[in-house]
């Protein structure tokens, strides 16, 4: 099944976060606070706490609409691309558990449709145990090429489903791929439940006199405490004094999780500063806070006076939030493309049997910035693509951040690719998906 992590919470504090606060008492001045029905119920939460309440539309009628997720997608405010609602089981499947049903690998399109490039690999799943790496092709699954199998999937004639299976554990697929250097592998696949690791590389490599860490990070979630932990006393016990921080596909997740990241960085430059500013509608005034940097349930931190950031489309949200709270304090050198543009975040609301995200609240840095809905741009700006697995050098975004620690500036290619992504935004791929989950959220085909 095809489930992109891209956001999880535990206080809640979500997508740029937020609290699971009883403190979200709704107001009764509306008719839809006073009836019973699970869509009035929505629309009474997203009058007392959406951020953008007043751009909610009237005159809609909640009983003219089978599901929630239906009547969300008519009554939030146009500018609105992130709030969704899901089932409490979905919830908790998804974001508590942290795990999902398929193989365990991610791709998106390539070689005009004949392929499915392997964007990544989750550790536990069958994929990696069976060899499929980054960069990898799947050009033919279950006997039947990849081509003929996405021509029919736009015609409409197969679903996911025929391609992948059914979601049911033990269903079996014979996968073909092509290694990046042209030899062939195949192997059979098995569904199950994955869990997912978040940490996807961590390596240290010398450039000149330096050594440089580089950690690949896919998503921030209560594993990640852990993960980061480890991450972090391997880059201490190497002594290193430069990180890569790659966030190409990190979608973002708890806000406490991207203080803890931040703290591990460089804490001792940033030690009761701010990491963030919560700001709400002007009805819940009382709820803006200030949170200064913390290592949370973190031990290991370094004194890194900059970091470099690999970014695309795909970092969104607590991935945004981290350059936008160490900007202030340390050197921030983003690589890559402009990120998606997200500066607010949920309070995940039960409501029946429902999980309601809207947006609730802006963040902003110590210096009062947060109005970044077109993204963060690079300082050196890179077209990311898939050559190799994680820290090759052919990897143009990681190339670049090594180039930049050698030279100390931004390489001709990064400049030369300024003017094409100044006023032009890289978009996130999306694939077809088993079971739909919010097209805002989904960005690359996972399964």
């Amino acid at each position: 099944m095809n489930k992109l992590l891209i956001l999880i919470f535990s206080m809640l504090l979500v997508g740029c976060g937020g609290s699971d606060s009883a403190d979200n008492s709704p107001t009764n001045d509306i008719a839809e606070c006073n009836r019973s029905d699970i869509n009035s119920q929505l629309y009474c939460k997203l009058y007392a706490d959406y951020l953008w309440y007043r751009e909610l539309k009237t005159g809609v009628d909640p009983l003219a609409f089978s599901t929630p997720a239906a009547y969300l997608r008519q009554v939030i405010a146009d500018r609105d691309r992130y709030s969704f609602v899901m089932t409490e089981q979905e919830y908790q499947d998804r974001y508590i558990n942290a795990v999902f049903f398929g193989y365990g690998f991610a791709t998106q399109r390539t070689d005009n449709n004949t392929a499915l490039q392997v964007l990544y690999v989750f550790n536990a799943g069958s994929a990696a145990q069976q060899g499929l790496r980054r960069a990898d092709k799947i050009t033919q699954i279950d006997g039947i090429s990849v081509a003929e199998w996405l021509s029919q999937l736009d015609a409409g004639t197969v679903t996911n489903d025929d391609i992948y299976g059914p979601n049911e554990e033990g269903v079996v697929r014979n996968f073909v791929w092509r290694k990046p250097n042209d030899t062939q592998q195949q192997a059979d696949f098995v569904k199950g439940t994955v869990s997912t690791n978040t940490v996807m590389h961590r390596s240290v490599a010398a450039v000149g006199t330096k050594k440089v860490g580089y950690l690949v990070f896919n998503t921030f979630i209560e594993l990640s405490e852990t993960e980061l932990e480890q991450a972090f006393s391997y880059f201490a016990a190497q002594d290193i004094d430069e990180l890569v921080l790659d966030v190409r596909y990190n979608g973002g997740g708890l806000i406490r999780v991207a203080n803890q990241l931040s703290s591990h960085i460089a804490l001792a430059r940033l030690q009761d500063n701010i990491f963030v500013k919560y700001r709400y509608n002007d009805k819940n005034t009382r709820k803006n806070s200030t949170v200064t940097f913390a290592l949370g349930a973190g031990r290991t931190q370094l004194n890194l006076p900059r970091v470099f950031v690999l970014t695309t489309a795909g970092s969104c949200s607590s991935s945004e939030l981290v350059i936008n709270a160490l900007s202030p304090f340390i050197d921030v050198v983003q690589i890559g493309e402009t990120t998606c543009g997200k500066p607010v975040g949920q309070v995940p609301d039960r409501v029946g049997d429902f999980r309601l995200f809207a947006i609730n609240f802006q963040t902003v840095n110590a210096l009062d910035f947060g109005e970044y809905f077109t993204g963060l741009m690079p300082n050196c700006p890179v077209t990311a693509t898939v050559t190799g697995d994680w820290g090759v050098s052919s990897d143009p975004l990681y190339a670049e951040a090594v180039a930049y620690i050698a030279n100390g500036s931004c390489s001709l290619v990064a400049i030369s690719d300024q003017n094409a992504q100044l006023y032009s935004r890289a978009e996130p791929i999306i694939e077809p998906n088993v079971e739909p989950v919010q097209p805002q959220w989904l960005r690359y085909n996972e399964q």
